[in-house]
């Protein structure tokens, strides 16, 4: 429910800002989940960061890409031996193998001066490891797009 809710926050707030921006949405809940103690302000920090940068990766690739490239953003959810996985995917243009060290450093941004202060992903690694114990990893191939995937121990 939680990743659903800041999947609709996140899209709708962007469009608010941007009302070309149009995106397709993917869902795949596990309903073996269940409940899951974090803190939820804090886990909807974190996913309302990677949807947004989600977002700003493929309409990023949609400007370059050429006729015909849909826009995808994709939530997934799933109950594991060891806990619960939210994984947040995307179509984008995927982070080049130089920067992949540093994206979750303080003040680590890709975005141009004044758009981007780099705590995003730095805050977020520190909410999942430090705040819950978990795991923030992060996959991606250039070209094809990245998924972040939050593991929340049980």
């Amino acid at each position: 429910a939680l990743a659903e809710e800041y999947l609709r926050l996140a899209y709708h707030g962007l469009r608010a800002k941007d009302k070309s921006f149009n995106a397709t949405l993917e869902t795949e809940f596990d309903d073996a989940v269940g409940s899951v103690a974090l803190v939820p302000q804090d886990i909807g920090r974190v996913l309302l960061n990677l949807l947004t940068n989600a977002f700003h990766a493929v309409t990023e690739k949609k400007q370059q890409a050429p006729e015909g490239f849909e826009s995808r953003v994709t939530v997934c959810t799933r109950r594991t031996p060891e806990g619960v996985e939210i994984a947040v995917a995307d179509n984008g243009n995927g982070i080049p193998e130089a920067i992949r060290d540093k994206i979750f450093q303080p003040f680590f941004t890709t975005k141009p001066t004044g758009q981007g202060t780099g705590l995003g992903l730095s805050m977020s690694y520190d909410i999942v490891t430090k705040g819950h114990g978990g795991q923030l990893k992060m996959v991606s191939d250039i070209g094809e797009g990245t998924e972040f995937l939050i593991i929340l121990p049980k």
